[in-house]
This record gives structure tokens, sequence and C-alpha cells, in this order.
């Protein structure tokens, strides 16, 4: 009787030992699968910023000539282009893309006092290419925050945070908006 005892705990304490195990195999590769979706969606951000980055040459060029008072403004753009080109870290490739789309944003609105561009055919596929990459990576920037908050969550929850903490997991930031797309926006008529 004793015996038949002892075999049914051994049992009992195995099939708790294979739950407990199981569990923490679980949520170890569910925080994997978390950590790999963040480095996969920043990477769709990053195509997107290259396809955009790809295009601002051609919007320069095709402004170049009828935009000769605004040459700081093309300047500027030229010049988040190339920050966003050299940087090599997440946090610098988003300050240079907040600058290049606050420099676009000042472009297409200035590009509106002249009308010879606005008709330019050119000028106005660019503008609706580049245009259609915003959208796309604003896009992708929210699909970005929600993978991070959702590991965020994950490694600070219990019993996953004890998990994260043995594999020396550390919270992510999410994609912001630079101070000055903060500001209020003057709309004057």
């Amino acid at each position: 009787m004793a015996l038949g005892l002892l075999i049914v705990f051994g049992v009992g304490i195995l099939l708790v030992l294979l739950i407990v195990i199981g569990i923490i195999i679980g949520i170890y590769n569910g925080l994997i699968k978390l950590k790999n979706d963040i480095v996969k969606s920043w990477s769709n951000i990053d195509v997107l910023l290259k396809q955009r980055s790809d295009e601002l040459p051609k919007l320069i060029a095709s402004v170049k000539g009828y935009m000769k008072h605004e040459k700081t403004l093309l300047e500027n753009i030229t010049k988040a282009r190339s920050a966003l080109l050299k940087a090599k870290s997440m946090d610098a490739r988003a300050k240079a893309d907040n600058m290049i789309t606050e420099s676009l944003k000042t472009l297409f609105a200035v590009a509106e006092n002249y009308p010879k561009l606005q008709a330019n055919t050119n000028f106005m596929q660019l503008q609706e290419r580049i245009s259609g990459l915003e959208n796309e990576i604003a896009d992708r920037r929210e699909f970005y925050n929600d993978t991070v908050n959702t590991f965020n969550i994950k490694i600070e929850s219990f019993p996953d945070m004890i998990v994260a903490q043995w594999m020396k997991l550390q919270k992510n930031e999410m994609f912001k908006a630079a101070e000055s797309e903060r500001k209020d926006v003057k709309v004057e008529f």
C-alpha cells in the first residue's frame, strides 16, 4: 500500500513538474517571438525609410529649378537624408526620420506657393509617392509600437517576468513623435 502511494505521489510530482516546464517553455517561446517581431517590425519601417530616402534626390531635383529662394529647406532635406543613411542605432534613425518628415511637410507646404511646380507632373507623382510612403511608415510605426507594448507588458507580468529576467530582457522604447510634431499648428485664414 505504501509503495502504491509513493508511486502515485511520484507520478503526481512528475506531472506537475512537466506542466511547469511546459509553461516555462511556452513563456520563453512567446517572449522570443515578440522579441523577433519587434526586430521585424523595425526592419519593415527601415525598408520604407530607405524607399523614401531613395525618392528624395528625385524630389529635390524636380523642385530645385522652381524653388531658388528655398535653398535652406532643400539643404535641410539633404542633411536629414544623409543623417538617416549614416545612422547606426534605431534611435538615431528615428531622429533622422523625424527630421525628414518635418522637412517634407515644410517642402509640400512651401510648394503651394509655386503654381508652375504644382503643375509639374513629375513633382506631383513624387509628392504622391512620398506621401504614400509617409502613410505606410505611420502604419508600420503603429504596428511597431503595438508589438513593443505587448512585449513590455509581458516582461513585466507574472509569471513571464521571471523568465524575462532569466533571459535578461529589457523594455524596448516605443517610436515617439518629435517635439516639433507635438506643437499646436498655427492656422491662419
